[in-house]
């Protein structure tokens, strides 16, 4: 193609969209034809009968058994003469087609051999004078010289004649002169072995390339057979008669014509009419003239005249060129198809034609050449006596009917049998018939196509191949009728995209179409081979297509926010695949645009009706009866169309270029939203003139709504805020629902213990329960409440962090108070279970004081054996395990409600004034460390004290456990008390008696002041009381605050107190029998070899002389001495594993394990003092005894498996605690000179003088004496510990836990030294001195802190008692 038809292709193709006018000026000469009328429905009719019929008569003729009665007497008859027979192939040009193929002697060999042989499938071939003949014939065929000239020349006349010359010497053999019967079989068996030769070439594959040579076969075998009808003939039946197979005639009554049916029904006309029709015209109607109708158009074809297709027609010329050369091949097949139905035609075409020489365009062709040949070879005949007259092959595309001079004006103006003058408009009518009866009769079933019926699409085919219109015209006409008949209405959207299909991806046509371009759709059709017309017909086609499509889309989009709406996928499809991806569719981006805008316009509007409907339906008219749950119901119904269009175009979010959700939301919120705050406000204001409140729940779940309103918002609105804060307008509801909370979480508490039975139930009765069993339904139903309280704020998702962080502080007061309150309760149940007497000493009480005194007497003289276990109550440790699982569930609560965080949020927005405010309230943390010098109460020198804590209106604070025969008892027990301001706390010291009241021992009294602990760091007070001895109070304060942090550190340190009173209850039941088995008395007793037993230890109130033994005693001794204490811990931790959790038991023997600690300690050392103590030093002996007992206690308590190495007691590094370090670390000063002990004692406390001095930024404790040395002999300041701050959850209580350790650990202490100093007498001057010098340096600790203080507040503001105030 040149450069110059390239540049003007694009031109023609753009003028011939925009002006039909243009179309028909760019067309030379083209005129008349658009100015063609449209064809009449009875010429439509006609052109398409006349097809069908012509389709029927060029039908293969079919076959039919004939019977032929018994034979006659043989009738002589004449012979067909081999020349006249031959005269046919001498009319045929001498072209490769008309011979046999290269090599085709071999394969006709091998067929001849077959039948020599007897295995020749054909039948008819196994008859002996058929093979005579075909071996006559063969031994010619083989000869070496008429084998190389078949070879070369190939040509069929040349074998033909050879075997009929074999023949006649074969079959004349021992024939009589007048014997004639002979002749009729020369013809059979040449007919056979025209027969033969027909087969070979088919089984070879070279009858479709051979068309000629083949119809001229068939028809030489037909004449050939004109006396003896068929080559095979039945002889299996009676002797009567035989039958043979005979061509049936063919039928011109309708019935038997289908596609003559299929046009007499497109045109809804009777089957007699169409009869009628055909006998009228079935003269003209002949192949003859479908013959002529071709030879026509051919000449029609090189003349370049209107009556086809011309260069004009095409953009390009080599689209015409490609057009053109496809037509030829075409139109030499149609007539060779007319031909092989009549024969005959050959013939009398050269008698009943006038010749007519071709009109002669400018460039002749060798087609024209062919044609000029041809003519001459049929105007002169050849003479029936010569077989070798014919030596041209047979072409088929040479026919041609030829007149004297005939000018294009003729050729123009002639008229066609077959083909109407407008084949396109004729066509596309009769397409509109057919699909338009297809669609009626939808029954029928359907081809490929869905549109058309598999006859009707037949018939569109053969109208289509018989007129000559091109394949993409027919496929462009076909999509015509299909959008034409869709913007009607007439067909859907299933039918369209099939017409797409098809026109793309057309079905295979019948086996007549010899081209492939008949099988290609438009896809596969380069469009500059098409016409102009058809090019601009398709992108109408387009055009109109697409602007229906965006019709339809809009009505369906219009239906979109529907519950069920009719789904735009189809259109969108079909735009997708058909419209939008074909290169041949232009859209403009205005024309885009405004489409998008009015789509959008429209969906506005739908949008905007639909909210009307859901307000309409959900919110009554009387604003009186508006309630919440009118709000939520409408947002519901927001939220839930939102959700069901994004779920719905999920995939597909835009549509064209519009987000249908987007829409949606832009035109319903902002409408929702002003509505829904209007009518909030309304109905609180309804509410409060009615004195009403609006039901919490309403609230929430109006809260939970407008959450997910205001979520899908900012998703598709991310400029635009909402219209008002759903937080500040709905606060007042958890606040409200807070406060009823806290009114109502005591009782929920009592209603819960009230309820419980703190009973273990175990799904398996005959093994105890697991860990989790152990605890009862009155903690489990409380921390559920407290989870669900917790959750239901939770589940608000409340998105404001601030107003969140104080729902959650004000929360976790509530939780405190029900907390304390259930450790309150059980602690009273357990202290009152634990305190009971048992059955012997209530018998004992209701004895007389004289009874009483005769069975003490009794008991001590008769030595009883054995003390038995305390008897647990089981629901006791119910109480335990509870407390322990509430400490491990309030740890879960914490990290659940994200303590931390809230702090931090309040902390950020709390002004500095506010935070340095002064507390309302203040925390008091007193606990009663130890006594000493207490008064003697009973008989055997001793006292079995407890304290009594109360305020001075007489109101019991708290009280201690009983130390039993004790008179320097530690207790070590701590209370919180909140106090508003100073407060007078009275502490009373009595004396426990089994029978009677219990005895006074003392008072005294402190006066509580948060004046006096601005620094809020711990201070210890000794007390002394009013009868004798002193009592020994550590006092701290802390600011009571709305903090969430302080709130849980005050319920985990009330619970861990708690559960730590309640173990030391326990272990105080056992603590008894652990001093006796590790007293003096035993030790003694063990030493003088009389082992240790209750007996033993009982003797000593007979007979307290030491007894020196004779000789060392052996370690199975020192552990046997240890066994009744074994057995007894074994007999009480049965009891209690039983009932106890793991790690509570472990938490009892921990306890214990300390008991044992302390009871071996006070073997060794007397407690710390500054006055020299009676104790006596124990002997290399006994100290090595005494840490073999410890070493025996120590494995006992870690209970490790000697084969598996696993523990089933208390770890070993918790029982290897500072104080089992300071006992270990005793061995290496017990035995040391005093002088050397004096020296390490001063290093020590020099060393520790310093570290207190480079720790100037700890507060040092007013001055005070005591056992714990941070009055006597201790660090100059005391380190703030166990704060409520320090407590608030399971995490910084083990941090701080840990840091002690170490800190212990890291800073070692001259106690021990100072202890084993008071056993000697010569040391006493030293003890006082550093009594003296502790005094000084805790009294410069205190004036510096007062310095520091005045520095930082301003200026020094002096108290009483000298102590800085606030």
């Amino acid at each position: 193609m040149s450069s110059a038809s390239a540049r003007t292709r694009p031109n023609r193709r753009i003028n011939s969209i925009q002006s039909s006018e243009r179309v028909a000026l760019s067309r030379a000469g083209s005129a008349s034809r658009s100015r063609t009328k449209v064809p009449s429905f009875n010429d439509a009719y006609t052109f398409a009968l006349r097809v069908a019929y012509l389709h029927h008569l060029l039908q293969p003729r079919a076959k039919r058994k004939q019977y032929v009665p018994a034979p006659k007497p043989l009738i002589a008859r004449k012979t067909v003469m081999i020349g006249e027979l031959m005269q046919d192939f001498s009319l045929v040009k001498d072209t490769s087609k008309a011979k046999f193929p290269h090599g085709f002697m071999s394969p006709l060999e091998k067929r001849l051999q077959g039948v020599l042989i007897g295995t020749e499938r054909l039948p008819g071939y196994n008859d002996a004078a058929v093979k005579r003949t075909f071996a006559e014939a063969y031994t010619a065929f083989t000869e070496q010289g008429f084998r190389k000239r078949m070879d070369k020349e190939r040509r069929v006349e040349d074998l033909v004649l050879i075997f009929y010359s074999n023949a006649t010497k074969a079959l004349q053999k021992g024939k009589g002169p007048d014997d004639d019967s002979w002749k009729l079989l020369v013809d059979r068996h040449v007919a056979m072995f025209v027969r033969l030769i027909s087969n070979t070439l088919k089984d070879n594959g070279n009858d479709k390339d051979r068309p000629e040579l083949m119809s001229r076969l068939s028809t030489l075998e037909k004449k050939l057979l004109t006396n003896d009808q068929d080559l095979f003939i039945d002889k299996s039946n009676s002797a009567g008669g035989t039958t043979i197979e005979v061509v049936a005639p063919l039928s011109l009554d309708v019935k038997d014509m289908p596609m003559v049916q299929t046009v007499a029904k497109i045109f809804d006309l009777r089957s007699s009419q169409v009869q009628s029709d055909i006998d009228a015209n079935k003269k003209v109607w002949t192949e003859e003239a479908a013959l002529t109708d071709l030879k026509a158009y051919q000449h029609c074809l090189d003349s370049n005249t209107k009556r086809t297709l011309r260069s004009d027609d095409f953009d390009l010329e080599e689209g015409y060129q490609f057009w053109r050369k496809a037509e030829i091949p075409d139109l030499s097949h149609m007539m060779a198809d007319i031909l092989q139905a009549r024969p005959e035609l050959v013939k009398s075409s050269t008698g009943s034609n006038k010749p007519l020489p071709p009109v002669q365009s400018q460039s002749a062709s060798a087609e024209e050449q062919a044609y000029a040949e041809l003519s001459k070879s049929i105007s002169s005949p050849v003479d029936g006596n010569s077989f070798y007259a014919f030596d041209q092959p047979v072409d088929m595309s040479g026919l041609s009917l030829q007149e004297e001079n005939p000018g294009r004006l003729f050729l123009e103006e002639s008229t066609y049998t077959f083909t109407p003058p407008e084949p396109r408009a004729f066509y596309r009518l009769i397409l509109l018939h057919a699909m338009t009866f297809d669609q009626v009769h939808a029954q029928e079933s359907l081809d490929g196509s869905a549109l058309l019926s598999r006859a009707s699409m037949d018939l569109i085919t053969e109208l289509s191949i018989r007129w000559r219109v091109p394949q993409f015209t027919k496929l462009v006409l076909f999509l015509d009728v299909a959008a034409q008949k869709f913007l009607d209405q007439e067909i859907g959207l299933e039918e369209l995209d099939t017409a797409f299909e098809f026109v793309k991806s057309p079905p295979p046509e019948p086996k007549r179409t010899h081209t492939p371009s008949h099988n290609l759709g438009l896809s596969s059709i380069d469009q500059r081979h098409w016409t102009v017309q058809d090019f601009a017909n398709y992108r109408q086609i387009l055009s109109n297509l697409h602007d229906g499509l965006l019709r339809d889309l809009y009505d369906l989009l219009q239906h979109c926010y529907d519950k069920k709406p009719p789904s735009p996928g189809q259109v969108l499809a079909l735009l997708e695949l058909h419209i939008y991806s074909d290169p041949s569719f232009f859209q403009g981006d205005e024309e885009a645009e405004s489409y998008r805008s009015q789509l959008a316009e429209g969906l506005r509007g739908k949008a905007a009706a639909v909210y009307r409907g859901y307000l309409e339906a959900e919110v009554p008219q009387n604003q009186e009866n508006w309630e919440f749950y009118h709000v939520v119901q409408l947002g519901k119904g927001v939220v839930k169309l939102c959700n069901t269009i994004q779920k719905r175009y999920r995939k597909n979010p835009e549509v064209m270029g519009v987000n249908p959700l987007t829409i949606l939301v832009e035109t319903m919120f902002p409408s929702f939203e002003n509505d829904a705050h209007d009518l909030i406000q309304r109905i609180l204001q309804v509410a409060q003139s009615k004195d009403l409140d609006v039901p919490l729940q309403d609230g929430f779940d109006l809260y939970k709504e407008l959450v997910e309103i205001r979520r899908i918002h900012q998703a598709a609105l991310p400029n635009k805020p909402f219209a008002f804060h759903i937080e500040d307008v709905l606060a007042d509801f958890v606040w409200r629902w807070i406060r009823k909370v806290d009114e109502t979480i005591v009782g929920i508490v009592d209603g819960a213990i009230n309820e419980d039975k703190f009973e273990i139930t175990s799904e398996h009765s005959e093994r105890p329960g697991a860990d989790e069993e152990r605890h009862t339904s009155s903690v489990v139903d409380i921390f559920r409440m407290y989870n669900e309280t917790a959750d239901q704020i939770f589940k608000l998702e409340w998105d404001n962090d601030v107003q969140y962080a104080k729902f959650m502080t004000a929360l976790s007061k509530s939780f405190e108070v029900g907390l304390a309150r259930y450790s309150e309760i059980l602690d009273q149940r357990f202290n009152k279970e634990m305190d009971r007497l048992s059955p012997a000493q209530e018998a004992a009480a209701a004895q007389t004081k004289q009874e009483k005194w005769m069975q003490l007497a009794k008991d001590a003289w008769n030595n009883k054996e054995k003390i038995e276990p305390f008897q647990f109550y089981a629901q006791s440790f119910v109480k335990l395990n509870n407390i322990e699982y509430a400490i491990q569930q309030l740890d879960t609560l914490e990290k659940m409600m994200n303590v931390d965080a809230c702090a931090d949020v309040l902390a950020k927005v709390t002004p500095p004034r506010e935070k340095q405010r002064r507390p309302n309230k203040y925390v008091f943390t007193i606990k009663i460390v130890e006594a000493e010098d207490l008064k003697a109460c009973d008989p055997n020198g001793t006292s079995d004290p407890y304290v009594v804590l109360g305020d001075e209106y007489q109101k019991r604070l708290a009280k201690t456990r009983i130390v039993m025969r004790n008179l320097n008892p530690r207790w070590d027990e701590s209370v919180d008390i909140t106090v508003p301001g100073p407060l007078m706390i009275i502490a009373t010291v009595w004396d426990w008696d089994t029978f009677g009241d219990h005895d006074y021992v003392g008072r005294t009294n402190l006066k509580l002041d948060p004046a006096h602990f601005s620094d809020y760091m711990p201070r210890e007070y000794w007390l002394n009381l009013d009868t004798q001895g002193r009592l020994l109070l550590r006092v701290s304060m802390e600011g009571e605050r709305d903090d969430i942090q302080f709130y849980f550190g005050k319920a985990f340190r009330l619970l861990k107190r708690t559960e730590r009173d309640m173990t030391r209850l326990i272990t105080d039941k056992l603590s008894q029998y652990i001093n006796i088995c590790l007293s003096q008395e035993a030790l003694k007793h063990l030493m003088s070899r009389g082992g240790i037993s209750v007996s033993s230890v009982t003797s000593l109130w007979k007979n307290r002389q030491s007894v020196i033994a004779s000789q060392p005693v052996t370690a199975l001794e020192k552990e046997n001495a240890l066994r009744p204490l074994f057995q007894y811990f074994n007999d009480n931790f049965e009891v209690m594993k039983r009932t106890l959790t793991d790690a509570s038991m472990v938490m009892v023997m921990t306890r214990l394990w300390k008991e044992v600690l302390l009871a071996i300690e006070g073997l060794l050392v007397p407690p710390l003092s500054d006055k020299p103590s009676i104790q006596k030093p124990l002997s290399q002996a006994e100290l090595d005894t005494v840490f073999q007992w410890l070493e025996l206690l120590f494995a006992f308590f870690h209970s490790r498996d000697e084969e598996t190495g696993e523990v089933d007691g208390v770890p070993a590094d918790v029982l290897k605690s500072p104080k089992y370090h300071e006992l270990q670390t005793l061995n290496f000063f017990y035995f040391d000179t005093t002088d050397n002990l004096i020296r390490t004692s001063e290093r020590m406390a020099s060393a520790t003088a310093q570290r207190a001095q480079q720790q100037r930024n700890r507060l040092s404790a007013p001055a005070s004496l005591g056992p714990s040395f941070g009055g006597l002999l201790g660090t100059t300041s005391m380190k703030r510990a166990k704060s409520i701050m320090m407590s608030r959850n399971l995490g910084t209580m083990r941090k701080a836990k840990e840091e002690k350790r170490k800190e212990a650990q890291a800073d070692p202490s001259d106690d021990m030294i100072l202890r084993i100093l008071r056993m000697r007498p010569e040391a006493a001057p030293y003890i006082r001195d550093r009594s003296r010098q502790k005094e000084r340096l805790a009294a410069a600790a205190a004036a510096e802190m007062i310095v520091r203080q005045s520095l930082t507040q301003g200026g020094p503001r002096f108290g009483a008692n000298n102590l800085p105030r606030r």
